[in-house]
């Protein structure tokens, strides 16, 4: 159901805008108010009850993180204006001093030692950021503006893992539930914008914090707009109606290139698009069955020969080339090439019909089965377009496919409850290594150690954990990379799930404004300017 809200101080701050906009012809300036066009479903204003990107890029304009990541995914100060180790197992943060929460009162370690205790029990979370935070085992506060993160290992990641936990206020947050910050009630934050008003599913409308402590933002007002279909963000922007879209369409983007009226802006994704088997049965497996219909008594993806068929039987370059119209790139793991911990030892599988049927046939199924393939159809680029081409793919080698495409917030909550039996998904490492994934994604799904917070096929592999486990708590650089990357290559030689591609982000703004591209793929306000003369 489409709610309309408003925050308990909108009225006058609405007023005021509307008075300026009356009295000031600057206030009534284009470049005063801008409007996003976002093709990435986002369904809530808690900044912990689900995490996907497109819920953390509108969370990022409201909260705000101890540390920040810019744009290449580098750690960089954010309500913390400093920090260092104290020990191997305990980091010190200085507090920004003089941050307000929107409402005026002061945020102090309190905050902060609040949000660390509701992040790991938000009720009915489909993606919980709870692993973000796993390593921390108790927090130390040594004043109002300094706190002591205290963990039982040593653990060097952490302050890229912090990058991704939005910090919320006390006052406001005790006892709310996701809701309350749904409803308004509780979504007062420290960011550059103040909630104006939230149509779920559909649009929110800000307006800027005058009191930010940062840079003032040069938008008044700012129109973030859900778009889902892509025709109609492309037609928004060349129609003047958003001034910013992101996700730019494949078929539209060599025409938007050649448009005067319109700017465009790539980086290589941190966010890899997969096709995930379901582990958590082995028997009786659900959406696939015999070549007859007849349903199969055990579940043939816990074959690795089986995955490994369906591996060698896609043809990566074709997806990138053809489907995606050259806005991916064709990879084996869920890193591009260039960051630290991506392993050069793992190759894009190799196109491979014939051997895909010799191991289909070694694992028991010479003439193949049938399965349904189910994939969201508003969430990732071309991502229902994707799945039929793959569908097509694994048809030929004697897999018959169906594919099934669902909006994501049906594809989203099934999913999280092991409902399919093969899915297509994606996952973007925002911290800009390895481990991430291995403790989210593929990590065995451990609520009390807080692992596998994203691993809804409920792959396990008991090897893998053990080694990740040694490697985040590694101080030496050299040898953490060292021991990451053979986990990538352990994780991919098992075949936990098919890599496809990794994506490449794009955003295409009016001539005149400048959009800074983010290997994350967030869309904020916060990243467009007023272009250089």
């Amino acid at each position: 159901m489409k709610r309309s809200i408003r925050h308990p101080w909108t009225g006058a701050l609405l007023a005021s805008a509307l008075a300026l906009a009356s009295g000031s012809a600057q206030a009534q300036a284009p470049s005063q108010n801008l409007t996003i066009g976002v093709g990435g479903a986002f369904n809530t204003m808690d900044p912990h009850f689900y995490n996907t990107s497109p819920n953390a890029s509108l969370s990022s304009h409201f909260f705000e993180p101890l540390v920040v990541r810019d744009a290449r995914a580098v750690p960089r100060p954010g309500l913390a204006q400093s920090w260092s180790r104290i020990s191997d197992t305990i980091w010190e943060f200085r507090l920004r001093p003089g941050v307000k929460w929107h409402d005026g009162r002061d945020f102090t370690a309190d905050d902060v030692v609040f949000t660390f205790g509701r992040v790991p029990n938000v009720p009915n979370t489909a993606g919980s950021f709870a692993g973000y935070i796993r390593a921390v085992s108790r927090i130390e506060v040594v004043d109002p503006l300094t706190i002591r993160l205290h963990t039982a290992a040593p653990h060097p990641l952490l302050l890229v893992e912090l990058a991704s936990i939005f910090i919320v206020s006390r006052h406001a947050g005790e006892g709310a539930a996701t809701e309350d910050y749904n409803s308004g009630r509780a979504a007062i934050g420290t960011g550059p914008y103040r909630l104006a008003s939230y149509d779920q599913g559909s649009r929110v409308e800000m307006t800027r914090n005058d009191q930010h402590w940062d840079t003032p933002q040069p938008w008044a007002r700012v129109s973030y707009r859900l778009i889902g279909n892509d025709a109609a963000r492309s037609a928004a922007l060349l129609a003047g109606d958003a001034d910013v879209i992101d996700q730019v369409p494949s078929s539209d983007l060599a025409r938007l290139r050649r448009d005067r009226r319109v700017t465009i802006s790539e980086i290589e994704s941190l966010r890899m698009i997969h096709v995930a088997p379901d582990w958590s049965r082995r028997e009786n497996p659900i959406f696939v069955s015999d070549v007859a219909g007849r349903p199969l008594a055990t579940n043939p993806f816990q074959d690795r020969r089986v995955r490994r068929a369906l591996s060698v039987a896609i043809n990566r370059a074709a997806l990138a080339e053809r489907v995606m119209e050259g806005t991916a790139i064709p990879n084996g793991q869920w890193l591009p090439p260039g960051l630290s911990t991506y392993n050069p030892d793992v190759p894009v599988p190799a196109f491979d019909p014939e051997a895909a049927k010799r191991l289909l046939a070694e694992a028991g199924f010479p003439q193949g089965f049938r399965l349904t393939l189910h994939t969201p159809n508003d969430r990732y680029p071309n991502d229902s377009r994707v799945a039929q081409a793959v569908a097509q793919m694994w048809s030929r080698i004697g897999v018959q496919t169906t594919v099934e495409a669902l909006p994501w917030a049906s594809f989203s909550a099934r999913a999280a409850r092991q409902e399919f039996g093969m899915r297509l998904a994606g996952w973007g490492s925002t911290t800009g290594e390895a481990s991430i994934a291995l403790v989210n994604v593929y990590g065995t799904y451990d609520r009390e150690a807080r692992t596998g917070s994203a691993n809804s096929s409920r792959y396990s592999n008991p090897t893998l954990d053990a080694l990740v486990r040694r490697a985040v708590s590694t101080v030496d650089d050299a040898s953490r990379e060292a021991m990451l990357r053979e986990a990538v290559k352990l994780t991919m030689e098992d075949q936990a799930s098919i890599i496809l591609f990794q994506l490449i982000n794009f955003w295409a703004v009016r001539t005149g404004l400048a959009y800074e591209a983010r290997m994350d793929e967030r869309t904020t306000a916060m990243s467009v300017r007023p272009a250089a003369n």
